[in-house]
């Protein structure tokens, strides 16, 4: 079902809260939202499925279209890790970490996805766990691979 979303449906922020704390309309978090097609707004009748889409964003790389060294990696990770890291904050920590490694090293993508890991789970602080800029950590699971492309060169 579609809806336009209207001036009286939102009461108060789409996304309220921070980290994993974050809920839409202030009510259920968006991984659990796919076929709650009756749930509302708690103490209202706004429906929430409107504001969710059950139908992923897919894109398809073709990994025989371009040639890939071996710092070229494709991230695959929960949302303990998105929810708390930018995309760009991401690449930035992998182009860092992968060319300090010995490329011979057969464990450096598992070395640099548990760098990722404890980037988005911070260090405990008075306030909580902590990341960079004092923004709060995950406290939700968090899965990293960092999957190498150069495999892709290769035509089997």
């Amino acid at each position: 079902a579609y809806k336009i979303i209207e001036e009286d449906d939102l009461k108060f922020p789409l996304i309220y809260g921070e980290g994993k704390k974050a809920r839409v309309m202030a009510t259920i978090g968006v991984t659990r939202g796919l076929g709650d097609h009756d749930l509302k707004v708690h103490d209202s009748n706004i429906y929430i499925k409107p504001f969710l889409s059950s139908s992923p964003e897919v894109r398809v790389y073709d990994l025989l279209q371009y040639e890939h060294g071996p710092d070229d990696v494709l991230i695959l990770a929960t949302d303990g890790l998105w929810d708390v890291l930018l995309n760009e904050e991401v690449a930035e920590a992998v182009t860092n970490f992968l060319p300090n490694c010995d490329p011979d090293d057969p464990h450096r993508y598992t070395l640099a996805a548990q760098d990722l890991v404890m980037r988005a789970r911070g260090v405990l602080k008075d306030r909580g766990w902590r990341i960079s800029n004092d923004r709060l950590g995950s406290g939700d699971d968090i899965s990293v691979y960092v999957i190498p492309l150069i495999h892709g060169n290769k035509q089997s």
